[in-house]
This record gives structure tokens, C-alpha cells and sequence, in this order.
């Protein structure tokens, strides 16, 4: 399989997860900006939409949306628990947390990212905030679902660390920080990040 990347970009949780699964991935790197691959190739028109991941399969077809990428992905290695049972109550959990780190945490970072103008700026950080204060208030364990790893730690580490991107401090959540360094402690997400020139 082939992973479109972008370095530190969402791409980076669906690597993580193949990391941890013990998937191996081609990576193919792309420049968001001028919409490239690193051959040059013209990323629109392998992804429409524009944006990282988009994961092809070995037929050839391609899955995009990061939350998709990453339950497909744990489901190719189900002995390696990285995403709870389909139908019981922990998998909606899971389900629960990838929608809201997807349009509630990640989407507020979009006008930080992509040149907002500075009262949206301003709002986007205090957006992102809220978000999470939300979620240390709800972290009682080492991981989101509990004591064990999942694909959604995967997303929030992912998010989480664009904080520092955008010099927004961190100490007001000191269980996410140690989430965190417990993050970076996983083999899986060092090899991630070595692979993408993050570490």
C-alpha cells in the first residue's frame, strides 16, 4: 500500500497507525502547496480533493479521510487491538472521538494554517483552546479509550502537536503533555516521525 503524506500534516496519524500495526508503506510525499508529489506528479489528480492522506490500496483504489484511513488500517491487523470490536460500545467510543477531533479540533486549526486574516486567527486560537480544555477534562487514563492504544491517540497526538507550530503553550494541559511524551516513547511514533524528517 501507498501512503500520500505530507510531514507533520493529519497524514501523520494513519502512519503512526501503520507503524503500530506493523504495516509497511510506501510514502509518497506531497508539497500542499503547489499540490505536488515529490516526482513532480500533479497530486489533484490523484486526489481531488486536494488533501492529505489519501491511502491506495494494492488494486489501486484510494481511501482519503484520515479517520477511514486509520480503521481500515487497524482492521488489517485486527491481533494488534488498535481499534476496538465492531458494534459494542468501545468502537462507537471510538467512532465518538475520531468525528470530534476531526471537525471540531482539526478544522478549527484551518485558519492558522492557511493564512487567515488575524481576527480569524484570533478566534481559531480560542476555538482551539476550548477544544482542549475539553479534552484534558475528560482524560482519566494513559489513552483516550482507556489504558490501551488506539487510532484516535494517533489523531490527537497529531493535532496536539501542531500547537507548538503555531506557538500556542501547552502547560495548561499537563495530562495531554504527558500524553504526549508517552506518545513519543511508542516505537511506532518514532519510526513515524524519523520517516517523515520530524525527529
Amino acid at each position: 500500500m501507498k501512503l500520500y503524506y505530507s510531514p507533520g500534516a493529519c497524514s501523520l496519524s494513519p502512519h503512526i497507525v501503520a507503524c503500530e500495526a506493523g504495516i509497511d508503506l510506501e510514502l509518497v510525499k506531497v508539497d500542499l502547496g503547489e499540490h505536488r508529489t515529490e516526482s513532480g506528479a500533479d497530486f489533484t489528480e490523484i486526489n481531488p480533493k486536494g488533501y492529505v492522506p489519501v491511502l491506495q490500496l494494492e488494486g489501486g483504489e484510494l481511501l482519503t479521510e484520515g479517520p477511514a484511513v486509520v480503521q481500515f488500517l487497524a482492521e488489517q491487523k485486527p491481533e494488534r487491538e488498535l481499534a476496538p470490536e465492531y458494534g459494542t460500545l468501545a468502537h462507537y467510543r471510538l467512532l465518538e472521538w475520531l468525528n470530534y477531533i476531526s471537525t471540531e479540533v482539526h478544522k478549527a486549526f484551518v485558519p492558522l494554517f492557511w493564512n487567515g486574516a488575524d481576527e480569524e486567527k484570533a478566534r481559531a486560537r480560542k476555538i482551539v483552546g476550548r477544544r482542549f480544555d475539553f479534552i484534558e477534562a475528560q482524560f482519566g487514563h494513559d489513552y483516550l479509550l482507556g489504558d490501551g492504544f488506539s487510532v484516535a491517540d494517533a489523531y490527537l497526538y497529531t493535532v496536539f502537536s501542531w500547537l507548538e507550530k503555531q506557538n500556542i503553550p501547552t502547560d495548561r494541559w499537563p495530562k495531554l503533555e504527558a500524553f504526549r511524551k508517552r506518545m513519543e516513547a511508542r516505537p511506532g511514533v518514532q519510526r513515524a516521525l524519523r520517516e517523515e524528517g520530524l525527529q
